[in-house]
């Protein structure tokens, strides 16, 4: 009689297929002719599923080698909401000569997996591809619907990934009320006022607003060696430099008041939000300060410049890109704000716009994301956090389907997590993935 534990545990092969997901170059340019795509990755992924008997979907947008990859396991109650389990198979690039180890060989070495994509989010793949296959194998029938999805794109904003599949294959998602992804449920280590540890997941409730914007200047073309009043790069580099040093103000939306709160109530200093100096104060939680620090306020980083053909030649037009972040409910100020910075005599334009998205921290899902990690770690406390960046709940919400960040990882303190985000020897504690699939599965039979 064949049971359970004849089986290996998810835990068991969560280093390896973490391992194995990395040694695929995903990375993603955002240039259709640099990009090699998800495809080879997204196959891999399905056979892995398919392997232990699901129907898996594999999808292209049109472009060729974007791969997608849905699947569905049916839960005990189909009257109830399925949950969405997503990830992301692109990674950024990375320049091997500034690494430790080769960015895409999947060492494990000293207690981690190193990689591209070990914690943005190969890390979530391979504890998604482990506990479906642990459920399936040994015929576990989840308590409703989980739709598990392994998209392309979403480096470069999900337009050949998750914004295809919803504006395309809604279908794959109904039912579908509620949604896990990147990037929540990562431990904090703060100093508690009676001297001790106390640490905090962090839960995604909330996302800046992601929109580039392009800023147009026009003038009078001329030679170089004249006296010119209407120059536009003159123009255009007045208008960035008023942008990119103003400082927006600061607003507490209700994810980072409850987070700052936590933290204040643990450490028993509290976070006074009108004191002149709360960046300062922000500062002090350390690396996890810069994301928070980031939710505080709007942001506008010019990041490209462009103009000219010639040294000897005032050129007719000069143009900017500038990233903006923008918080939940605060668009229409900041336009006004941009407009009047810039000036009249610069135009502007959207060309990325993904909304801003923000949740409440209650209900049953967050009840159980709360009892799964208390079962792997009894002084674990759930606080709300919002992420500057942003994540395919953008689009997902699109569908009205509620998005949680939530991959669970039991950190080191010492660790600096939101270096690792794009960073050079990017990588992955084992004692952390591990931690991770076994917080994911309780989490996923009794969500």
């Amino acid at each position: 009689m064949v049971t359970v534990t004849d089986f290996p545990q998810p835990s068991d092969e969560v280093v390896e297929l973490v391992s194995t997901l990395i040694r695929f170059d995903t990375s993603n340019t955002g240039d259709l002719d640099t990009t090699a795509g998800e495809g080879e990755c997204a196959r891999w992924v399905a056979q892995q599923l398919e392997d232990v008997g699901y129907e898996c979907e594999y999808l292209e947008s049109g472009a060729p080698g974007r791969g997608n990859v849905v699947t569905r396991l049916a839960g005990a109650d189909p009257s109830r909401g399925a949950l969405l389990v997503h990830g992301h198979l692109d990674v950024v690039p990375a320049e091997a000569a500034d690494w430790s180890v080769h960015p895409f060989s999947g060492a494990v070495s000293d207690g981690y997996v190193w990689g591209r994509g070990a914690i943005d989010m190969k890390n979530m793949i391979g504890m998604m591809i482990a506990v479906a296959r642990h459920l399936k194998r040994t015929g576990t029938v989840p308590p409703r619907d989980l739709v598990f999805a392994f998209v392309a794109d979403e480096e470069a904003g999900g337009k050949y990934g998750c914004q295809w599949l919803v504006e395309n294959r809604p279908d794959l998602f109904d039912g579908v009320t509620e949604a896990i992804g990147e990037v929540g449920g990562f431990s904090l280590t703060v100093p508690r006022s009676d001297g001790g540890d106390k640490r905090l997941y962090l839960i995604e409730t909330a996302e800046k607003g992601m929109r580039w914007m392009r800023l147009t200047a026009r003038g009078r073309a001329g030679h170089g060696s004249f006296v010119h009043d209407d120059n536009a790069v003159t123009t255009l580099a007045g208008a960035v430099a008023r942008l990119g040093s103003y400082e927006f103000p600061i607003v507490l939306t209700d994810p980072v008041a409850q987070f700052l709160t936590a933290v204040g109530e643990e450490t028993g200093h509290a976070f006074d939000p009108e004191s002149p100096d709360l960046d300062g104060t922000i500062a002090k939680l350390g690396p996890i300060g810069r994301i928070v620090g980031a939710t505080t306020r709007d942001s506008a980083n010019p990041t490209m410049l462009k103009a000219g053909y010639k040294a000897n030649v005032i050129p007719a037009t000069a143009e900017a890109v500038v990233d903006c972040r923008v918080l939940p409910g605060r668009q229409a100020a900041f336009e006004a704000t941009v407009d009047e910075l810039i000036g009249p005599d610069v135009t502007r334009e959207w060309i990325t716009e993904l909304p801003s998205y923000e949740t409440t921290f209650d209900g049953e899902l967050v009840d159980a994301m709360n009892a799964a990690l208390l079962s792997s770690d009894p002084d674990a406390r759930i606080v709300p956090y919002m992420l500057s960046g942003g994540t395919d709940a953008k689009h997902f919400a699109r569908l009205g389907i509620r998005c949680f960040g939530f991959i669970p990882l039991r950190l080191p303190p010492e660790l600096d997590f939101a270096a690792l985000f794009h960073g050079v020897d990017e990588r992955v504690p084992v004692a952390s993935l591990t931690f991770g699939t076994e917080v994911l599965e309780h989490f996923l039979l009794h969500c």
